[in-house]
């Protein structure tokens, strides 16, 4: 059985993000959801949302915030960029972004056909005027882009 792009409901992306994402938890909205599954089984999902950093969110740019796929499915990952950015397209975005960690390779996401545009010093937002707690890696992250 092969992999197939399905649609999901932004409550159900979050609950499957809470449940299989590495290290982060599902962000707390959303513009749309994708599903991959093989037959009725999802495999995965992505979350595409505006901007986290503000400097970017200038009415064109749309963000990845999530994918999670299960450990094992061959091109899950890869099948959900190219389909989010064919959605945020057909949506009229002019550019869909999205992070990794340094750490990672990123080969789903150049199968994918997106670019690195960029590189973002890990930091804590941890601050004494507004203390937070750190729940999720501070390493260095890479910007991809896939754009019109």
């Amino acid at each position: 059985m092969s992999l197939q792009i399905v649609p999901i409901s932004m409550q159900d992306a979050r609950k499957w993000v809470d449940l299989h994402h590495r290290h982060h938890r599902a962000p707390e909205s959303g513009l749309f959801a994708l599903a991959v599954a093989e037959g009725d089984a999802i495999k995965g999902v992505a979350i595409v949302g505006r901007p986290v950093a503000r400097a970017l969110q200038d009415g064109w740019t749309a963000e990845v915030t999530r994918v999670a796929v299960l450990e094992g499915v061959k091109n899950a990952n890869s099948k959900l960029y190219g389909a989010c950015w064919r959605s945020a397209r057909a949506l009229g975005w002019h550019r869909l972004i999205t992070y990794t960690l340094a750490s990672e390779s990123g080969v789903s996401l150049r199968a994918a056909g997106w670019k690195v545009v960029g590189e973002v010093r890990g930091r804590s937002w941890d601050t004494p005027s507004r203390p937070r707690i750190d729940n999720h890696p501070l390493d260095d992250k890479i910007r991809w882009e896939a754009a019109s």
